[in-house]
């Protein structure tokens, strides 16, 4: 199957329209928004309630830890389910192949593990 320029010519039009669709949207909020400021509009709000105390308190480390990893694993799902669907097809060499995948993540994972990146103090 061959392709040409023309046939990404639909994506590049589509990329185009959401491109200007979003620069349009700014533009226009800007001069049809009202500019209307106030010291109460200009305040800083959280819920009702006056801010105390400085608002920028580092986070954990192990937050961002456990998102990433979470984000990890979750990616692992996605290159498993198309494996799963052409198991059959793939036949031995894709079996060997996703069991170098899936030994690589385990070794990951056990080593997370080890480290104590998933506990909470």
């Amino acid at each position: 199957m061959q392709s040409n320029q023309l046939d990404y010519l639909p994506i590049f039009m589509q990329m185009g329209l959401a491109v200007g669709f979003v620069v349009l949207t700014i533009i226009g909020s800007s001069f049809l928004g009202p500019k209307r400021s106030s010291v109460n509009k200009d305040k800083n709000f959280e819920s009702g309630i006056e801010s105390i105390g400085n608002a920028r308190i580092p986070f954990s480390v192990k937050y961002f830890l456990v998102a990433i990893l979470f984000v990890l694993f979750d990616v692992e799902v996605i290159f498993l389910y198309p494996w799963a669907i052409n198991f059959q097809e793939l036949g031995m060499e894709g079996m060997v192949k996703m069991v170098i995948f899936m030994s690589l993540l385990l070794v990951g994972f056990f080593y997370i593990i080890k480290k104590k990146a998933l506990e909470w103090d």
